[in-house]
């Protein structure tokens, strides 16, 4: 059996639409593209490669079909079992050199021929069967780890996001569709100390100034940039394009396709 014959599988928690990742990931590209971004950097990740996905960090991605066809696999490692694994395994800690959400990960022969353990144990519905997940999971960690020491800094860090700058912050990444929740642990704060920040820094409300500073990027992208509506709404946060178009009008006194006309 080759690679390219694997279908799409999960192993470990559900996959979140939200764009938080609240628990690190694999995911091996079978077939297609992957376009994957985290507020500073653009990742591409192609057929036949592998990436690790770290958690706490904002990031969305998106698929891109070739030849009509886009197939993936993905197991997760949730913190409960990696600090099981730790129990069953002497594992150094070292630093990892990279700050990025995406980790590329070496092409090689040891994670071809675990994809390819994978396919016995398929139900039928995308999901390996409960019997056998953290026997792979475990066995894909040792893989990684051999391969990639330096993993163990992100794996095994459980600590929380500290204190960062507030402003700088929200700047960056205030086209991520999460909730004020996330954003508050995502700079190290209680929900209440965050809004009590937020207004300080901001002279307005995080559910307001997101709505604004959404739709000023929205208005630059379509005045200046030429781009189409539905081109941009969502990576600017907006779940729906009605939403979108009804926030616009009622910020600027004008329909957004009245402008990219």
């Amino acid at each position: 059996m080759r690679i390219t014959e694997l279908k799409s599988c999960f192993i470990g928690p559900a996959l979140s639409p939200e764009q938080f990742i609240a628990e690190h990931f694999f995911v091996f590209l079978v077939k297609g593209i992957m376009n994957g971004y985290d507020g500073n950097k653009q990742y591409i990740l192609k057929a036949g490669e592998s990436c690790l996905v770290r958690k706490n960090r904002l990031a969305r991605y998106n698929k891109v079909k070739v030849d009509n066809e886009f197939e993936k696999v993905i197991l997760f490692f949730d913190e409960s079992f990696l600090k099981n694994f730790q129990k069953r395994y002497t594992v150094p800690l070292q630093k990892h050199p990279s700050k990025d959400a995406f980790i590329r990960l070496k092409k090689d022969k040891l994670i071809n021929n675990f994809l390819l353990s994978l396919e016995p144990y398929y139900t039928g519905s995308g999901a390996i069967s409960t019997t056998f997940s953290d026997v792979k999971r475990e066995e894909l960690l040792l893989i990684l780890l051999d391969l990639h020491p330096d993993l163990s800094g992100i794996l095994f860090d459980y600590g929380v996001p500290g204190r960062v700058d507030l402003e700088a912050f929200m700047q960056r990444n205030y086209k991520f569709n999460v909730t004020l929740e996330r954003f508050a642990f995502l700079t190290g704060r209680s929900l209440s100390a965050f809004k009590r920040d937020f207004k300080t820094i901001f002279d307005e409300t995080p559910n307001r100034w997101l709505v604004k500073r959404r739709l000023q990027e929205a208005r630059f992208l379509i005045e200046e940039k030429g781009q189409k509506v539905t081109e941009i709404y969502q990576d600017l946060g907006f779940e729906d394009l009605s939403h979108f178009s009804f926030a616009f009008k009622k910020e600027f006194g004008v329909t957004a396709t009245a402008l990219s006309e």
